[in-house]
């Protein structure tokens, strides 16, 4: 499902982009650092580190060979990619003063040991933080499309996000982080507007492959596909220039090793 990282910043790439600036003004850490974003998607966060916390270095991990390619495009200069497993990750412990993850807790399938890897790596003292969608509530444009598909085909709410991943809150990611042995935990909620220009620019990353709602998708027919786009058309509230504005939030979460 995650392979292409030109489909995936159509989709919510380019959202998660102002969620990762916020993040990193957030953790506000000295610069000179290394860094590791663990789970580095297309390199949205490495790049919002690049440009915002003057680090030293930034290491790249994440399973996808494709999104590794993007995001060695999107951060060059101070970044480095590696291939590997937020669960078990290549690297040595007590290495990094800085360890960070992006929108990955979710599909990773065990992300309490993710926590206890990146508590592993991270050097005394040092700050571990993420940020996961809030799913259940606060993604506008998945809310609108798992209600429309639903309604279409009951069997769709078995895909829905804010179902499956219904623990994306921040009381878990609190749990997750002090069960790792980090000190010193907090959360915070982030939240940005999603500004479309049209109803085709909300609608055709859907037709992208990346992610749950664009693979379900795909496994439409024809006319079922063009039931559902029809039935968010009437129900997406345009502007009178046509853009569509709604909303976005992730939980974020921070602690030191």
């Amino acid at each position: 499902m995650w392979e292409s990282g030109t489909a995936y910043e159509a989709y919510v790439g380019r959202w998660s982009r102002h969620v990762a600036a916020d993040f990193v003004a957030w953790l506000d850490l000295p610069p000179g650092l290394t860094w590791l974003d663990a789970g580095a998607g297309t390199g949205a966060l490495t790049s919002a580190i690049t440009a915002g916390a003057a680090p030293l270095r930034v290491a790249c991990v994440d399973r996808s060979l494709g999104f590794l390619t993007a995001a060695r495009t999107a951060a060059a200069g101070p970044a480095r990619v590696c291939a590997g497993d937020a669960t078990a990750l290549p690297l040595r412990s007590r290495t990094f003063p800085a360890v960070v993850s992006g929108l990955t807790l979710n599909f990773v399938g065990r992300p309490e040991a993710a926590a206890r890897e990146f508590a592993r790596v991270v050097t005394p003292g040092g700050a571990v933080a993420a940020y996961v969608w809030d799913y259940a509530g606060g993604m506008s444009m998945l809310r609108e499309f798992w209600a429309a598909a639903t309604e279409l085909d009951p069997a769709a709410a078995t895909l829905d996000e804010g179902l499956r991943f219904g623990f994306c809150r921040d009381d878990v990611l609190a749990a997750w982080w002090t069960g790792a042995g980090l000190r010193d935990v907090t959360t915070r909620r982030i939240e940005i507007a999603t500004v479309f220009s049209d109803f085709d620019d909300y609608w055709r990353p859907f037709l992208g492959g990346q992610g749950p709602a664009p693979a379900y998708l795909a496994t439409r027919t024809g006319t079922q596909r063009t039931a559902l786009r029809e039935l968010l058309r009437s129900r997406l509230p345009a502007g009178p220039d046509g853009s569509i504005t709604l909303t976005a939030a992730a939980w974020a979460v921070r602690g030191r090793g």
